[in-house]
C-alpha cells in the first residue's frame, strides 16, 4: 500500500511504475510494433497469426498451425485404419478383403502387404508433419492426390475417401501450412 502524506500525489513520486514511462503526464513508450509499416499479404489483423487465414510469422513459434494439427490427426487416423485392415485380412474375412484389394481370393499375403504399405504412407508423414519436415508435407500431398484420383475413379462408392483426401490437400496448401514449413 502507498501512504499519502499531505498534498503529495502518488503520480509525482517515483516507484515501481512511476517515472518516465509510468506517469500519466510523462512521455509514453512508442506504440509502434516492429514491421507495422509493411503491408501484409494476408490481411492486417493484429496478433501473431493475423490476417484472414491466420498467416503470420511462424519462425519463432513452437506449436504448428491448426491446419497442420488437423492434417496430422487425419493422416495418423488413416494409417491406423490401414493397420486395422491388414489385421482383418488375416482373419476369416481375409478372402473377401483380398478379393477387394487384389482381385483374387487367394492373395491374402499381398492384401496384408498392401494395407501395411498404405499404413506406412499415411502414418510416417503424419508423425513428421508437426516436426516441420518438408518431405512429410510433400509425401502427404502425393498420397492425397492418389487418394483423390482413386476416389474419383470409384464414385459414388468412394465419396468419403474423396472428401478426406481433398481435405488433406486443402490443408496442405493453405498459407499457414506453407509458412510453417518455410520457416524452420
Amino acid at each position: 500500500m502507498t501512504e499519502q502524506h499531505g498534498d503529495d500525489s502518488t503520480e509525482d513520486r517515483p516507484g515501481p511504475y512511476r517515472g518516465v514511462f509510468g506517469s500519466a503526464n510523462g512521455p509514453q513508450p512508442p506504440s509502434v510494433t516492429p514491421y507495422s509499416d509493411r503491408p501484409s499479404a494476408y490481411g492486417d489483423a493484429p496478433g501473431a497469426y493475423g490476417g484472414v487465414y491466420g498467416a503470420g510469422s511462424y519462425s519463432h513459434q513452437q506449436d504448428p498451425p491448426k491446419q497442420v494439427t488437423i492434417a496430422t490427426i487425419i493422416s495418423l487416423g488413416l494409417g491406423a485404419l490401414c493397420v486395422l485392415l491388414a489385421a482383418l485380412a488375416l482373419t476369416s474375412a481375409g478372402e473377401q478383403i483380398s478379393e477387394v484389394l487384389t482381385g483374387s481370393k487367394d492373395n491374402q499375403p499381398a492384401a496384408v502387404a498392401a494395407a501395411l504399405f498404405c499404413a506406412l504412407l499415411y502414418a510416417l508423414p503424419g508423425l513428421y508433419l508437426r516436426k516441420r519436415r518438408a518431405w512429410s508435407r510433400y509425401v502427404l500431398i502425393g498420397v492425397a492426390v492418389m487418394g483423390v484420383l482413386g476416389g474419383v475413379m470409384s464414385l459414388p462408392a468412394g465419396i468419403l475417401g474423396l472428401a478426406i483426401h481433398v481435405t488433406l490437400l486443402v490443408l496442405m496448401f493453405q498459407p499457414p501450412t506453407k509458412l510453417w514449413f518455410q520457416h524452420r
